[in-house]
């Protein structure tokens, strides 16, 4: 649950919510609602679900160059309809190309972990006149918007995003099949049945391609990660933000973790996570066998939030002991000309031991409702 988590984000419009799946009934205000297993089958479920609020594919992932100098990297696109699909049966016949009841956005960034610095672009557009929008065929789902794209086939996952800073051009192959999150991709955000998404990643996904900064364009490769999610439920009140962990281990596991952060400073038992073992399995998480402990913060400079930038993860019944650091500490998005949410997702390292072997990886952690509370819908 990027998004990660419930991973996952943003505001959006007054209106955002968290992951879905296919057990689902139709919400009081029109919207489809995840209430039990989601069962997704593919390639036919990494295409839109139409029914619900709120839809992100999320793409994170380490490169290097030739010379071994490090990046991390950030590609979102979010979906949000506004009104529920049988709204548009009161449509007049005749109305403006610009109107829509959806709106399309996306967050983009590079770190630069040798140069200090992480750069990020933004993008929102109606799904109108070919500015924005998805489109599906029997084999193929291409997200775009303006200029930006994310296309899945059977050739694997193609990235394309830049700004005046920076640009990526990704090809991405899985290495695993997709893994579904929580009771077969149902996962829960809340205690009660609806407030829940429906979540799988590709938890490894083999990067290669090149990414410019500055008009430098430069050979990379390394791995990545996809989280796609959708939902239409709210956050439990009184649940303020949360802590997304996703990590790549040197012994082919990954392990993915999401802490739901009460108001009180608890963390909601709701809270879980998902450890894949190499062969692909995957063993669900709950909150209790999990402790993840802040080591140390940093205070941004852009708004005054003060996030954790070092943790100590622990899975008792894994054997598994990590220290979770990240690369860089000024990875803060701020997102004023889209979802206007600020949060941080960042590139972090990890080592530590597994029973009696140690290990090591590398990763991503989104950081939400630091900055301000994250009680709107998600």
């Amino acid at each position: 649950m990027t998004v990660r988590r419930l991973i996952a984000l943003f505001i959006i419009m007054a209106s955002l919510t968290t992951m879905p799946g296919h057990g689902h009934l139709a919400a009081d205000d029109g919207f489809s609602q995840i209430t039990g297993p989601c069962r997704q089958s593919f390639p036919a479920d990494h295409a839109p679900h139409t029914g619900y609020r709120t839809e992100w594919w999320y793409y994170t992932g380490n490169v290097t160059d030739t010379d071994g100098r490090a990046f991390g990297f950030q590609l979102t696109f979010f979906h949000s309809r506004l009104q529920p699909p049988q709204a548009r049966q009161r449509w007049p016949e005749t109305m403006s190309a610009w109107r829509s009841d959806q709106i399309y956005l996306a967050h983009a960034a590079i770190t630069d972990i040798q140069g200090d610095r992480h750069l990020q672009a933004e993008k929102m557009s109606r799904p109108v006149l070919d500015l924005a929008g998805t489109q599906t065929t029997e084999a193929e789902v291409a997200i775009r918007l303006h200029g930006w794209q994310a296309v899945i086939s059977p050739r694997g996952h193609r990235l394309l995003a830049g700004s005046n800073e920076f640009e990526l051009d990704l090809d991405l192959q899985p290495v695993k099949p997709p893994v579904l999150h929580g009771e077969q991709g149902y996962s829960r955000k809340g205690r009660s049945p609806e407030r829940a998404s429906c979540y799988y990643s590709f938890t490894r996904l083999e990067a290669a391609g090149t990414i410019a900064i500055d008009g430098t364009r430069l050979e990379v490769t390394g791995s990545a990660w996809m989280d796609h999610e959708f939902s239409s439920s709210p956050l439990e009140p009184g649940i303020t933000g949360w802590d997304w962990f996703s990590l790549q281990l040197t012994d082919q596991t990954e392990l993915m973790l999401y802490l739901l952060r009460d108001q009180d400073g608890g963390v909601n038992p709701a809270s879980s996570g998902s450890y894949v073992l190499a062969s692909g399995q995957v063993r669900h998480l709950q909150r209790g066998e999990m402790t993840v402990s802040p080591l140390s913060y940093w205070t941004s400079p852009h708004t005054d939030a003060r996030y954790p930038i070092a943790w100590r993860v622990s899975i008792e019944a894994l054997e598994l002991n990590l220290t979770v650091t990240a690369n860089l500490a000024d990875q803060e998005m701020r997102t004023p000309n889209s979802t206007n949410v600020t949060y941080w997702e960042g590139s972090v390292s990890t080592r530590g031991s597994k029973g009696e072997h140690s290990v090591q990886g590398v990763g991503y952690v989104e950081l939400t409702g630091y900055a301000q509370p994250f009680d709107a819908p998600m």
